[in-house]
């Protein structure tokens, strides 16, 4: 794309020109008010401020004298973005005339702007008509707008420094710096992805482009897997493994084990990351991925206790207490130092904002790279102010806002989340969708929803009194038949089927793997 200085260039060589056929254009009276020569862009900043004034006229020119150009512009620049508040007025109401498939001509406007204040400082409504005749060709409409926003952005980081420095000054700001840093931080990323959500409509030819390259990286891997693999293996079967932009909500009571199935995945996907050139040529991941963990609920130290468990076959309870053998610590050692090169980034802050969530999310992806994002959990998130005090609608902007970073970053985002005490009250404990806890909207939002349940967790608690030798013996068969298994029920699959994965769970390690299964051909993991 053209660059402001080439524009700088055109426009400069466009005055030269001109000027020995007409000293009279509709800025030379307008510029005596201004800091800045005609034509120029004001890049030091010593009490002036970043803008093109001859920019600004000759777009507008140009949307004058051919409202068809509107549609090239409109969605580079917005009213705002004008410098010239007279030039902003202007837009704005031929903007508001041609959306309404109405004539925005130097005529037409004339009838609505005749009254207005600082348009009558330039001579009135003469200047739409000297505006007009300033207009510039129209296949050069998207780089002058593309000029105007980029000297916007320019103004805004300026008045941004500002008022970070004058904050940083102020004594009677009351947050301490680091709260400073965070809002400013915050500022910036907003700023940042200004304009980047409006991709507007793709072509079906492009679509299907994306498509097709999915389709031949699941064939390329050879197990019809077009996601990023779980190392689960009836999990990946049933869903393909974990696709971008796909919302995963995974739920379950107290002790259902989702923090540790959380974990175990985003260990097997951080173990298994290979870089290497995608499909459409760009580098990434050619097998796992980078997996960025929220854990709202337990320190970044525990969780990397629990991952250093399962890789070390080392129970949980003795990496705790210490109570480890020589030989123990040892494999222990030997699995961290296997393990510190793993992409697997934890962010333990607690109670973050779903925009400050989004924001760090997005710095990883552009720092380290991010295929996976993984939250622990969803209620511990925090909404905005304007949701303060109503959790049902809290809860709903925060699901919203997951999906809408999965749609962003082009990533899958794995949300856990708590169930209602209703699952306690029926003789049935498998979960089902109207326990999901608080809104409706998670399931709404969600494109994968599943369950995590332990028959063994509640059968256990139904020991019967030893003296019932009958009740005893099914009740110990039952505990045979359900030790060391868990199931993961897939109660929402937007693009796939549902059901029942059995898996094993290791309770020591805290560890879910692959049931064996001799006819299947596999073994556990």
């Amino acid at each position: 794309m053209t660059d402001i200085t080439d524009l700088e260039r055109n426009l400069e060589d466009r005055r030269d020109q001109e000027s020995a056929q007409d000293t009279s254009g509709p800025d030379t009276e307008h510029n005596e008010s201004k800091p800045a020569e005609k034509g120029s862009v004001i890049s030091s900043y010593a009490g002036a401020v970043p803008h093109n004034i001859e920019a600004e006229q000759q777009l507008l020119g140009a949307l004058l004298t051919n409202n068809d150009v509107f549609d090239k512009i409109a969605s580079i620049i917005a009213p705002e973005h004008f410098y010239d508040p007279v030039h902003k007025d202007i837009f704005e109401k031929a903007a508001e005339r041609i959306s309404k498939n109405m004539l925005a001509s130097p005529v037409t406007l004339k009838a609505y702007m005749e009254d207005h204040e600082g348009l009558r400082e330039l001579g009135g409504p003469s200047y739409l008509a000297k505006l007009a005749a300033s207009a510039i060709s129209t296949y050069a409409v998207r780089d002058y707008a593309q000029l105007i926003y980029d000297l916007f952005l320019r103004r805004q980081l300026i008045e941004l420094g500002n008022e970070i420095a004058g904050s940083a000054a102020s004594g009677s700001d009351i947050r301490d710096p680091s709260e400073q840093i965070v809002a400013a931080e915050q500022r910036l990323y907003n700023l940042a992805e200004q304009g980047k959500g409006e991709s507007g409509f793709t072509s079906f030819l492009s679509a299907v482009t994306k498509a097709v390259l999915n389709a031949n990286a699941a064939y390329e891997r050879g197990g019809g897997m077009a996601g990023i693999e779980t190392k689960l293996i009836d999990l990946d079967k049933k869903m393909g493994g974990l696709h971008p932009s796909d919302l995963i909500i995974l739920a379950g009571r107290p002790s259902m084990g989702k923090t540790s199935l959380a974990t175990n995945i985003a260990f097997n996907i951080a173990k298994a990351y290979k870089k290497g050139q995608l499909p459409d040529g760009r580098q990434g991941a050619v097998e796992g991925g980078v997996v960025g963990f929220y854990s709202l609920e337990m320190s970044a130290e525990q969780l990397a206790a629990r991952i250093l468990a399962e890789a070390s076959e080392i129970s949980s309870h003795k990496i705790r207490q210490g109570d480890m053998t020589e030989e123990e610590f040892r494999r222990f050692v030997d699995a961290a130092k296997t393990l510190e090169s793993c992409p697997l980034y934890i962010d333990d802050t607690p109670s973050i904002p779903i925009s400050q969530l989004a924001a760090r999310a997005r710095r990883l992806q552009r720092t380290h790279g991010l295929d996976l994002l993984i939250v622990d959990y969803l209620q511990l998130v925090r909404g905005t102010s304007r949701t303060e005090g109503n959790r049902v609608q809290e809860i709903g902007e925060i699901s919203m806002g997951l999906k809408a970073i999965a749609k962003e970053l082009n990533i899958p985002v794995i949300a856990l989340s708590q169930l209602s005490r209703t699952v306690e009250s029926r003789d049935d404990k498998r979960p089902q969708l109207s326990d999901l806890r608080e809104s409706g909207s998670i399931e709404q939002d969600a494109d994968v929803v599943m369950f995590v349940y332990r028959g063994e967790y509640y059968k256990e608690r139904e020991k019967p009194d030893d003296d019932n030798l009958e009740a005893m013996e099914k009740w110990m068969a039952d505990m045979e038949r359900l030790h060391a298994k868990a199931e993961v029920i897939l109660g929402k699959q937007r693009h796939g089927p549902i059901g029942t994965i059995e898996l094993s769970f290791e309770a020591e390690f805290t560890r879910f793997g692959n049931l064996a299964r001799e006819q299947q051909g596999y073994s556990d993991y």
